[in-house]
């Protein structure tokens, strides 16, 4: 997971070379061209259709391990959308299943050694995050109307103070996206860099088995992290459905 490079009798780390788009056929990347993005993003894909897919195909009485994992994921997300949303969020609830397993799953794909983290680049998160923000903003027109304006107009806050307030909200609402995208990049892309970091100092014999086990504490936080990092993506998702719902909430 590590490149070394000895200069000056000194060891050199690239830990972002790991994020680097590069074309599975060679030659330069184009807008057409088949990268490791776009592999990893098609197994992220695949595992989602065959968790969620294959596993429930033959439903049992006595589920086995997939279709155990599948309803465990299922009454997770459907819990979470009733919870912040209400029933009347039900109905998307397809849509953020989808959002938080190819997530997850993309994630986890990224923890495989040699592998790539499809959700480490902005340029994915960013179309994940700009994605909720807009469905969510037309919903809120679609359902309400004008009335969707009301979601920055604090009612119960003094009258002087509600045109700075209502600023404050607007520039709030225009930066979800920005944050949503973000957050998620940045800690998936954080954690790898430093996990690569580690695993380079584990070549050097002095330290090698305080790195190993750098390594070894960084990798078990990084699965926690993974997880987490969906849940977050997948709780603002069902937040900013409600503000879409029910927007003088």
């Amino acid at each position: 997971m590590a490149d070394e490079a000895k200069s000056g009798g000194g060891l050199s780390f690239k830990p972002m070379d790991q994020f680097e788009v590069k074309s599975l056929f060679g030659g330069e990347v184009g807008m057409f061209t088949i990268t490791n993005v776009t592999l990893w993003l098609a197994l992220a894909v695949l595992a989602v259709i065959g968790l969620l897919v294959l596993t429930t195909s033959k439903r049992e009485t006595v589920p086995g391990r997939g279709q155990s994992i599948a309803e465990l994921m299922y009454g997770f997300v459907y819990k979470m959308v009733e919870d912040v949303t209400g029933k009347d969020g039900i109905k998307y609830f397809p849509y953020i299943m989808t959002l938080f397993m190819f997530i997850l799953c993309a994630n986890f794909l990224g923890l495989i050694p040699m592998s790539f983290t499809t959700t480490s680049h902005i340029a994915v998160t960013a179309v994940l995050g700009f994605g909720v923000f807009i469905a969510v903003t037309v919903l809120g027109f679609a359902l309400n109307g004008a009335a969707f304006l009301g979601l920055f107009w604090p009612t119960s806050a003094p009258l002087p103070l509600r045109p700075v307030l209502a600023v404050i909200e607007l520039i709030s609402y225009f930066v979800r996206p920005v944050s949503h995208s973000i957050r998620l990049a940045g800690n998936m892309m954080a954690g790898h860099a430093v996990l690569k970091v580690f695993a380079g100092f584990a070549q050097v014999a002095a330290i090698a088995p305080v790195a190993i086990v750098g390594v070894m504490a960084i990798y078990g936080l990084e699965v926690l992290v993974s997880a987490i990092q969906a849940y977050v993506f997948t709780i603002l998702t069902c937040v900013y459905l409600k503000d879409a719902l029910h927007p003088h909430h």
